[in-house]
């Protein structure tokens, strides 16, 4: 199956558009989502020096009717936002597009990694062009065998945990520190390599099970 990493922009008529725009410098990671056609809840975490102000600034389009504040740290606040106006994410789902989290938005641009069959690749960028929403595709790269076990940024944030001793006994590093040096939040920090570990865990774990099936097989 393809790979293909895009770049989409995000609608001036989706709140996160202007407020994301007002303040570039704030990163917008969307954790979890869902939506129909009317309706949209999603788990965002608001990682910046203006956390605070922008969650404020959210509550005051019309668009959302509700925003609660799940967690609050220096720099960053985790909230679930509902929202009559999911367009964006309405339309990756009606393209049968399965969503990785999580996803960021930054300055109203939202980067994507998907690795998905070549018509439901096609039918994203109809869907996208019909709703005319721009995109580019960064990167794309056929034949992939099969899904990538890890997402680069779960690759990424799993390396540098080995790398500085997260997994080490006794620990050299703990997960503020970890996140610190990352330069993400501690939740978010948290939550990639919780994904992660849960997918090299059972993938480790179908592969010692399929082992005896293997060897059976072979001494047949």
């Amino acid at each position: 199956m393809p790979y293909a990493e895009l770049t989409i922009t995000v609608p001036d008529s989706v709140w996160i558009s202007e407020v994301s725009r007002a303040y570039p410098e704030t990163t917008f990671r969307v954790l979890a989502a869902t939506a129909n056609t009317a309706t949209g809840v999603a788990r965002i975490e608001i990682a910046g020096d203006e956390s605070a102000a922008v969650c404020e600034e959210i509550r005051a389009y019309d668009a959302v009717t509700d925003l609660t504040v799940l967690e609050a740290d220096e720099g960053a606040h985790r909230v679930q936002v509902e929202t009559t106006v999911p367009l964006l994410l309405s339309s990756l789902q009606d393209s049968g597009v399965p969503i990785e989290m999580p996803i960021e938005v930054r300055d109203a641009e939202l980067r994507l990694e998907l690795t998905v069959p070549s018509e439901t690749l096609s039918a994203l960028g109809e869907t996208l062009d019909q709703l005319g929403i721009a995109y580019t595709v960064e990167r794309i790269q056929q034949d992939v065998e099969s899904d990538p076990l890890l997402t680069d940024r779960q690759r990424w944030v799993l390396e540098e945990a080995i790398d500085r001793g997260y997994y080490d006994t006794p620990r050299r590093t703990t997960l503020v520190d970890l996140a610190d040096d990352l330069d993400v939040a501690k939740s978010t920090c948290s939550e990639i390599l919780h994904r992660a570990e849960e997918r090299v865990l059972k993938h480790y774990l179908a592969d010692e099970r399929s082992a005896p099936i293997e060897a059976a097989a072979t001494s047949d």
